[in-house]
C-alpha cells in the first residue's frame, strides 16, 4: 500500500483499508464539482492578478479546469476513491492534463477554506431553487383559493367542528406559512453569503491575496471576517436545514389533512390517478401515497438537522474532520424537501373538493353557535359570557330535538330568552356565518378572493 501522493512527504505508508473507507467522501461530495471548479477558477485568476502565480500558469489552470468541467458534464471524469474527495480528485486530474502548473493552484488556500466555500455555494444554489419551488407552491395554493373563495367547509379546533370557514381561506393559511418559510430561507441565504476562500487552513495566509476579488467573483457579498470562524462555521448548513425542517412540518400538516380529507369516511377531496396509487390485493383502493410520503419525508429532514446539530455541538475551533458529516444528510434533506414541494404543488392543482360534502359537514356540530352568541351581544346588549352560557343551553335544546340551530323553532329559543326575535335566523345559516366574518384576516368570501388576488399579483405568473 503506497502513500497518497497528495498528502506530501509526512506519510511514508498508505492508510489502512478501513481508514480509506471511513475517510473517503467522493461518493457524495462529487456533487460539489461545479462549485469546486468555480472556486478554483476564481482563486487562480486572483493569484495571477496579485502576481502570486504567472498569467501563463493561470491560463493553463483555467483551460484545464474547463476541460474537467466538460468531462464531468459528459460523464467521463475519472472519480477515484484514493483521492478521497472532490478537491483532490480535481487537482489530480488537473495535474494529468496540464502538468506541474496544477500544483500552483493550491497556493494560499487549504481544503478547509475550499470545502467551506464549495458547500456555501452549493447550499446557496439549493436555497435559490427551494425559493422558486416555494413560490410555485404558494401560487398553486392561491389559485385554488381564488377558485374556492366561497366554498364553505368546517373549520376545526381539536379536530372538532368549530366554525364554518371557506376552503379558500383554509388554503390561504398555507400560503402564509410558506411565505414565512421563504423568509427564513432568505435570511439564511443573506447570512451565509460571506466567502471563506482565503482563510486557508485556519490562520489566513502570508501571500498578498485579494479576498474581496474572489468573493465578488463567486457572488458573495464580502469575505468572512475571521479566518478561524470562516473554516469552522457550519451555521449556514444548520440554518438552511432549520428552515427546511419548519417548511417540511408545514407540508406535513397539509399532507395529513389531505390524507384525512381523501378518506371515504370524510370525502372532502378527491385526487386523480396522478397522485394516488392502488392496492396489490384490494382493487377498490385509492391511496394518497404522495401525501403520505411528503408527511414521512419531514422526519428525514428534521433528522438531518438534529444529526448535524449533534455533530457540531462539541467541536473546538477550527476545522475538524467531523465536519465531513455536514454534507450527505443536508444534501439528501434539501433534495427531499424539493421533491415534497413539487409533489404538494402538484396535488394542490390536482385536488377536487366536494363542495356539497364540505357544506353539509360545515353545518354539523352546531358550528354557528358563536354567531348566535354574537347576535345576543349585538342585538340584546348581553355580556358575552352570559350570551355564551345562554347559547350553550339553546344548543343543548336543539341537540335534544335533533335539529340544527337554524331549524330550531323561535318559540323554543324564547323559552331561554324572550327577547330573541326572528332576526336571529339571519345569522344562523352557514353561508351567512361565513359572509359575516369580514374582519381583517377573516373567512368572508370577499376577503378570501381579495387576498388570493393580492398574493397572485405579488407572486406573478409561472
Amino acid at each position: 500500500m503506497t502513500t497518497n501522493k497528495m498528502w506530501g512527504g509526512r506519510f511514508t505508508r498508505g492508510p489502512a483499508a478501513i481508514m480509506e473507507e471511513i475517510n473517503t467522501s467522493i461518493g457524495f461530495d462529487k456533487r460539489l464539482a461545479a462549485e469546486d471548479l468555480a472556486g478554483s477558477q476564481a482563486h487562480a485568476a486572483m493569484l495571477a492578478a496579485q502576481g502570486i502565480i504567472t498569467q501563463g500558469d493561470a491560463d493553463a489552470i483555467g483551460k484545464g479546469l474547463r476541460a474537467i468541467a466538460k468531462e464531468i458534464e459528459g460523464g467521463s471524469f475519472p472519480f477515484r476513491r484514493e483521492f478521497e474527495d472532490i478537491h483532490m480528485n480535481v487537482e489530480a486530474r488537473l495535474a494529468d492534463l496540464i502538468g506541474p502548473a496544477a500544483g500552483r493552484l493550491h497556493t494560499a488556500r487549504s481544503r478547509n477554506d475550499q470545502v467551506a466555500t464549495d458547500f456555501k455555494l452549493w447550499v446557496r444554489d439549493a436555497i435559490d431553487e427551494l425559493d422558486r419551488m416555494l413560490a410555485d407552491y404558494r401560487r398553486a395554493l392561491a389559485q385554488k383559493a381564488l377558485a374556492h373563495a366561497a366554498t364553505v367547509m368546517p373549520g376545526f379546533t381539536h379536530l372538532q367542528t368549530a366554525q364554518p370557514v371557506t376552503f379558500g381561506h383554509h388554503l390561504l393559511a398555507y400560503v402564509e406559512m410558506a411565505a414565512r418559510d421563504r423568509g427564513r430561507f432568505a435570511d439564511a441565504r443573506r447570512r451565509l453569503n460571506e466567502s471563506p476562500l482565503g482563510a486557508a487552513a485556519l490562520a489566513g495566509t502570508s501571500f498578498p491575496i485579494d479576498r474581496k476579488r474572489t468573493a465578488k467573483a463567486l457572488g458573495f457579498d464580502r469575505p468572512a471576517a475571521n479566518s478561524l470562524d470562516a473554516v469552522s462555521d457550519r451555521d449556514f448548513v444548520l440554518e438552511a436545514l432549520a428552515a427546511a425542517a419548519i417548511t417540511a412540518i408545514h407540508l406535513s400538516r397539509f399532507a395529513e389533512e389531505i390524507v384525512i380529507w381523501t378518506s371515504p369516511l370524510v370525502a372532502f377531496l378527491r385526487l386523480s390517478d396522478k397522485f394516488t396509487t392502488g392496492s396489490s390485493i384490494m382493487p377498490q383502493k385509492r391511496n394518497p401515497d404522495a401525501a403520505e410520503l411528503v408527511r414521512a419525508k419531514a422526519g428525514r429532514i428534521i433528522g438531518a438537522l438534529d444529526a448535524l446539530l449533534i455533530v457540531m455541538k462539541g467541536l473546538p475551533l477550527a476545522y475538524q474532520k467531523d465536519m465531513q458529516e455536514d454534507k450527505e444528510g443536508a444534501m439528501e434533506a434539501l433534495a427531499a424537501l424539493a421533491l415534497g414541494l413539487a409533489a404538494m404543488a402538484g396535488m394542490v392543482r390536482d385536488m377536487t373538493p366536494d363542495a356539497a360534502r364540505m357544506k353539509a359537514a360545515a353545518g354539523q356540530g352546531y358550528s354557528t353557535a358563536t354567531d348566535l352568541a354574537d347576535w345576543l351581544v349585538r342585538a340584546l346588549k348581553m355580556p358575552f359570557r352570559k350570551a355564551h352560557h345562554l347559547t350553550g343551553r339553546i344548543v343543548a335544546a336543539a341537540e335534544k330535538k335533533g335539529v340544527a340551530l337554524d331549524r330550531l323553532a323561535l318559540a323554543e329559543m324564547q323559552k331561554f330568552e324572550p327577547r330573541i326575535t326572528k332576526d336571529v335566523f339571519k345569522v344562523l345559516s352557514i353561508e351567512r356565518s361565513v359572509a359575516s366574518r369580514t374582519s381583517l384576516g377573516g373567512t368572508a368570501p370577499k376577503n378570501v378572493a381579495a387576498e388570493a388576488k393580492r398574493w397572485l399579483r405579488k407572486l406573478g405568473k409561472r
